[in-house]
């Protein structure tokens, strides 16, 4: 009955980590997807930003005044 008993406290922890790690999975999803909106709503308005400066060159090729 020993064996029985193991076994059946191996499967609850296990049980547990992997509800533990999803519930991490989940977490980490939601993090990344506001990251991604984040991303994307940045380079919206540097996409807006570039264009609005209306000399055709993006900001990030023009040479520095100093040249």
């Amino acid at each position: 009955m020993t064996n029985i008993t193991d076994l059946e406290e191996k499967i609850a922890h296990l049980t547990r980590t992997v509800d533990d790690l999803s519930d991490v999975v989940a977490r980490q999803e939601r993090a990344l997807a506001l990251v991604m909106r984040r991303v994307g709503l940045l380079m919206e308005r540097e996409a807006e930003r570039e264009a609005a400066s209306g000399d055709g060159v993006p900001l990030a090729d023009q040479r520095p005044p100093h040249w």
